[in-house]
């Protein structure tokens, strides 16, 4: 028997797959692009051919993330917040402070000792503080998404960003470069705004140990080095962090095939929905 959890975002989809013993087996990562339904559809057969397991396999499917109600093939549909929430607990037990970074928005989510969440804050109004933000500043400086974080921990004297606007950041940085000022000191600036902007959304919901970096910019390394930078205290991150979403969403798939079984132990599966895959 295996579950499987879909995380349809803005930018990226994920999927992952576990098996009975909630162990992790299968994962994708691919562009959301313009065609939703097809990217969690993509994304779904991608994690099946990592684990060697057929469709028929999968008991049922969790959709997550804004494309979460295009997850055609899922049995239903979870909050991106709550599968944070559980996905963030699951890989670091410790875990009572989420922060999810994605590339159109940022949550702050307090947690308990199951995963179930507190209370939220997000920052649903613009994409200020997002990895959105981010890729502004690395198109209007010729560089790719990977090369910014690094980039920016070699910076001595980091600039002063005024703009948490999205629109306005580009024309903020081309007069930093026309002053001269080095691509570190302003792509460290840059993060450095991020970071303050997030963790003002923590406060708002409270900042308890330890707090767990989710989401797509958490693989950026200066942009966890900007957040404890501004926090003051180390941040768990995993090579997992970017596909919590998924990982929670499989959870909850995991919990709701385990209650069918209880509920009717005669039943081997509550199998898949119908899907097209083969």
């Amino acid at each position: 028997m295996y579950v499987a959890g879909v995380d349809v975002g803005s930018t990226q989809t994920k999927a992952v797959l576990m098996d009975v013993e909630r162990r992790i087996v299968g994962r994708a990562l691919i562009k959301t692009g313009a065609n939703v339904v097809k990217a969690a559809e993509r994304a779904f057969q991608a994690a099946l051919q990592a684990a060697g397991v057929h469709p028929d396999e999968v008991v049922y499917v969790v959709g997550t993330g804004y494309g979460r109600y295009k997850v055609t093939f899922g049995h239903t549909q979870v909050t991106e917040i709550s599968c944070h929430a559980k996905g963030a607990v699951f890989v670091f037990p410790g875990t009572r402070t989420v922060l999810d970074m994605g590339g159109q928005d940022t949550k702050a989510i307090r947690v308990d000792a199951r995963g179930e969440v507190l209370d939220f804050c997000m920052n649903d109004k613009c994409a200020a503080g997002t990895g959105r933000f981010l890729e502004a500043a690395a198109e209007v400086m010729g560089l790719t998404l990977d090369e910014i974080g690094p980039i920016s921990l070699q910076s001595e004297r980091p600039v002063k960003m005024t703009n948490v606007c999205t629109v306005f950041v580009e024309s903020e940085i081309l007069s930093h470069l026309a002053w001269g000022r080095r691509r570190e000191d302003i792509l460290r600036g840059v993060h450095h705004s991020i970071a303050t902007r997030a963790v003002g959304l923590l406060r708002r919901v409270g900042i308890e140990d330890e707090v767990t970096f989710t989401g797509g910019v958490s693989r950026n390394v200066g942009m966890l080095r900007a957040l404890e930078e501004v926090l003051g205290r180390k941040l768990n991150v995993s090579p997992e962090s970017h596909f919590m979403g998924a990982i929670g969403a499989a959870l909850f798939a995991w919990e709701r095939a385990m209650a069918a079984r209880r509920y009717d132990p005669s039943v081997p599966g509550v199998g898949p929905r119908a899907s097209g895959f083969s």
